[in-house]
């Protein structure tokens, strides 16, 4: 098994475009919902400038087949947001972050590497922050063989 490689990050503040999809597996529905209007407004051409985060809500619970997921993109606080999207102030925050490919990563499943980065956290002098990790999406447009995803764990400030 590969070694994990963690980063400490700190977000800043931002404003948000946020589409959300519940079902049994929602990711691709909020996707489809932000993308049907990011895309054409070129928002997708600069992810620097516009990242891409995801993460489930409300999350997945034994015996309940569905859960939501939702998709932000930063935009400008200006920005008109369409009827069918949210706009969110998201506060920013510390976060210990690792990267992996959707298909095919060395360190195994998503979920997999979700549980890896929660075991640094707990081995380390850092401490979980009690609130919802993030899914950064690295290469939006890529084909889903290729997505490269960064988990963004919370931790509380030094």
């Amino acid at each position: 098994m590969t070694e994990l490689d963690v980063q400490i990050r700190t977000l800043p503040p931002m404003c948000v475009a946020v589409a959300q999809a519940v079902g049994p597996s929602p990711e691709e529905a909020a996707w489809r919902k932000l993308a049907a209007w990011a895309e054409p407004a070129g928002l997708f051409d600069d992810p620097s400038t516009h990242p891409i985060f995801g993460y489930n809500n409300p999350p997945p619970e034994p015996g309940r087949p569905h859960y939501g997921y939702e998709v932000w993109i930063k935009v400008d606080p200006a920005m008109s947001i369409p009827s069918g999207l949210q706009r969110k102030e998201f506060p920013g925050g510390r976060y210990a972050v690792t990267s992996c490919r959707l298909h095919g990563d060395p360190l195994g499943p998503v979920p997999n590497v979700w549980q890896m980065l929660l075991k640094w956290v707990e081995a380390s002098s850092h401490r979980w922050r009690c609130t919802h990790e993030l899914e950064h999406i690295v290469n939006p447009g890529a084909p889903e063989s290729d997505l490269v995803l960064e988990l963004y764990l919370p931790i509380e400030e030094d």
